[in-house]
């Protein structure tokens, strides 16, 4: 399974023509505690860079952005319930959605994990 990042710090585990969404451990670590989380629709479209969802933490609030064009076919009803699975394991139990993808060549151009870590570490 390819793992990609981006940088609005998304992951994106890809599976043939599916793909998981999260947020990173950097992302979750500059927001803080995780209060909410507003999820996508399933059957809904989005463009690459579209506004997918939102995260709201007791410090902020960040938009979660769609990471390539796809649709939304399904969303982490476990993380609407808890949204601090967000924290405690942003990498699994706290994906956001997952997506089938409509041009999968855009993955090409999302990081892999160690150009990501050196991203983060200069954000």
């Amino acid at each position: 399974m390819t793992v990609k990042y981006t940088e609005d710090h998304e992951w994106l585990k890809i599976d043939g023509d599916t793909a998981t969404v999260g947020i990173t451990v950097h992302a979750q670590d500059a927001l803080g505690d995780v209060v909410f989380v507003e999820l996508p629709a399933v059957g809904t479209v989005f463009a690459q860079k579209d506004t997918a969802g939102v995260v709201e933490s007791v410090k902020a609030a960040a938009d979660v952005y769609m990471p390539v064009n796809g649709e939304v076919i399904e969303v982490n009803e476990a993380l609407r319930a808890d949204p601090s699975l967000a924290n405690s394991d942003p990498l699994g139990g706290g994906w956001f959605f997952k997506v089938k993808l409509s041009d999968p060549i855009q993955l090409d151009a999302l990081m892999d994990e160690t150009s990501y870590t050196t991203y983060s570490a200069a954000a």
